[in-house]
């Protein structure tokens, strides 16, 4: 299987409603992955149509330069206003990825897709050109059906990039209740990990940290994230700017992470010199499943800037042992 998580950075997703021109505009100083300006849950009913003209104006100004990525989260297919929304924003031309929520079935991102190849056939992912980029499609996973489906909502469509969990959608669908712990969202959250990773989706992105206020709240921001990591999420939404930061770092490999691979792939270059296909490093066998987490790690770093080639010099003399 040919890995693309390598390709996209989506540490973190803020959310930025597009009824406020203030809070658009405020967003071009952002520095951040990816923002996702919101159609959805932020816009009640009677601005629906003015934050779609408030965002169309705005993604077809210059781009703002510190954010990687531009997204919209338009409304749910179900709420039959995707195809309003969908109409004026792929007139934009700083638009790069579309957030779709309630995704329940495979069936919600046929429609988009559908769409897309009608309104924007040079933008699909088998026609890219150096002057159009594909569009990309993540989907927000919010149900008990959307976790059953998820195998048939990962094939659905060639724009789909990834995955994002829902909590709070998801606990009401349940009738759960949150816990710091987080432990009523394992299963959910698992699912949606290897799911994304079995159908090579580069972008896993969890739960909204409801706690952002002062430095407590920051280091729950920073628990969450790096439980998150530690059940494959690559990412965590945001819906503040104070969060961005930390989950930034979070996502990002850290020290003693990047040398560690750097050291295994500096040693498994000598060791394949040497025809050994396995070898040790301070008492741990590396062997080839050990070697490409390691790679991934050195790649994943380099995309977030992190000075890859001052560690390899520091390492350049590891032996495999």
């Amino acid at each position: 299987m040919t890995t693309k998580t390598s390709t996209i950075l989506r540490r973190a997703l803020l959310y930025v409603p597009s009824s406020s021109p203030k809070f658009l505009e405020k967003s071009r100083s952002l520095t951040v992955d990816t923002v996702s300006y919101d159609l959805e849950d932020s816009v009640t009913p009677s601005q629906k149509a003015s934050a779609r003209t408030n965002l169309l104006s705005f993604l077809s100004t210059p781009r703002p330069p510190n954010i990687t990525e531009l997204s919209v989260r338009i409304n749910a297919v179900s709420s039959g206003l995707a195809l309003s929304d969908l109409s004026t924003i792929l007139k934009a031309p700083n638009l790069d990825a579309l957030v779709i929520p309630k995704v329940n079935r495979a069936s919600d991102l046929h429609f988009v897709t559908d769409v897309l190849r009608h309104k924007l056939p040079e933008r699909h992912p088998s026609t890219p050109t150096s002057e159009s980029s594909p569009l990309k499609i993540i989907a927000l996973i919010e149900s008990a059906e959307a976790i059953t489906n998820l195998n048939e909502i990962c094939k659905a469509s060639p724009y789909l990039s990834g995955l994002i969990f829902a909590a709070e959608d998801f606990a009401l669908d349940l009738s759960l209740t949150r816990t710091p712990g987080l432990l009523e969202f394992l299963y959910a959250r698992s699912a949606i990990a290897t799911a994304a990773r079995a159908h090579d989706l580069p972008s896993t992105i969890d739960l909204v940290c409801t706690s952002f206020r002062g430095p407590e709240g920051l280091k729950t921001l920073e628990d969450e994230c790096l439980q998150g990591k530690g059940l494959g999420f690559n990412g965590k939404q945001c819906i503040h700017p104070s969060q961005v930061a930390v989950a930034q770092r979070a996502f990002a490999p850290g020290e003693k992470e990047v040398e560690w691979a750097v050291r295994i792939v500096v040693g498994d270059e000598k060791a394949d010199a040497g025809g050994r296909g396995a070898w040790t490093l301070e008492g741990k066998m590396i062997d080839v499943p050990v070697v490409g987490k390691a790679r991934a790690t050195v790649s994943r770093a380099e995309l977030c800037g992190i000075d890859v080639d001052a560690v390899r010099e520091k390492w350049k003399e590891q032996e495999p042992e």
